[in-house]
């Protein structure tokens, strides 16, 4: 009889959508993409894909059951096709939080293949409120492929960089020089296609640089020279003028020494800094 209990009490509380409740829902953007699984009684499974980013899975829920440490994520075969093999993808931490766990890109991207191959990535861990009950969450492969496409277009369409990505920018000079080469060039235009993709971008603030060659005043209207450049090629490009908030600083504030050639070159700059509605400024950089 106590074996009877204790096997009763080591069967896992299982969380998963039926066949027939199993749906997929996409929230599509051209900043992200997020491919969800409501979970019945528990929360959603969540394919997060960020414009710039890689593709990451989230299980989201109001209220955690599982226990802190990590959770085991094994791909499972479903309960019609029980002769396929599981496979172990290792361990995840869990978070006492709305986002319960996260799993990085290679292992998400395993997970969603799995899926189109009609296998159930699974995580357990024991409950908090029960060390000896495991808790059993798993992700339904049921009409995946049905939706799969929806989910590859959406993401086909995605920006190529996040805000984050590009908020804080700079490009770089050589010599005495306002020349901005190729590789400046496509920085700017990663950044210009996002403020125009972006109506919550209100502002850039654009400043110019030098390092400490030459006189200080000739090195002040040289600094001036790279972020007027900076600001006319992204105006030319398409921005509103009255966006940009121009300054330039000569040698004032290096962030390498100027004693070495590598030092003077991070010195020759020009940063750009993109500014969100009910964002406030941060300092230079």
């Amino acid at each position: 009889m106590g074996l009877m209990v204790w096997a009763l009490q080591a069967l896992p509380l299982t969380f998963q959508a039926s066949v027939e409740e199993t749906e997929w829902r996409l929230s599509p953007s051209i900043f992200e993409c997020e491919f969800v699984q409501p979970i019945p009684d528990y929360g959603e499974a969540v394919f997060y894909h960020e414009a710039g980013e890689d593709l990451l899975f989230r299980l989201k829920t109001k209220k955690n059951l599982m226990g802190k440490g990590e959770a085991a994520l094994h791909i499972e075969p479903p309960v019609w096709g029980p002769s396929r093999f599981a496979e172990d993808l290792g361990l995840v931490p869990v978070k006492q939080a709305s986002i319960t766990l996260q799993v990085e890109p290679k292992r998400a991207n395993h997970m969603m293949q799995a899926l189109m191959q009609g296998m159930q990535p699974t995580f357990t861990r024991k409950a908090r409120y029960d060390a000896n009950e495991p808790i059993r969450i798993s992700v339904s492969a049921a009409n995946f492929n049905s939706f799969y496409k929806d989910y590859l277009g959406c993401v086909a369409g995605l920006l190529p960089v996040n805000f984050r990505q590009v908020a804080k920018s700079k490009v770089l000079f050589k010599g005495g020089g306002d020349f901005l080469d190729k590789e400046s060039k496509k920085k700017l235009d990663l950044i210009i296609l996002y403020v125009k993709a972006d109506p919550k971008v209100k502002a850039l603030y654009i400043d110019g640089h030098s390092d400490s060659s030459g006189r200080r005043y000739n090195n002040r209207r040289l600094s001036e020279e790279r972020a007027l450049k900076v600001t006319d090629y992204m105006v030319k490009k398409g921005l509103d003028p009255e966006m940009f908030t121009t300054r330039y600083h000569g040698e004032r504030y290096p962030v390498a020494t100027n004693k070495t050639a590598a030092g003077r070159q991070q010195n020759r700059r020009v940063t750009i800094r993109l500014e969100k509605e009910d964002e406030e400024m941060d300092q230079d950089f």
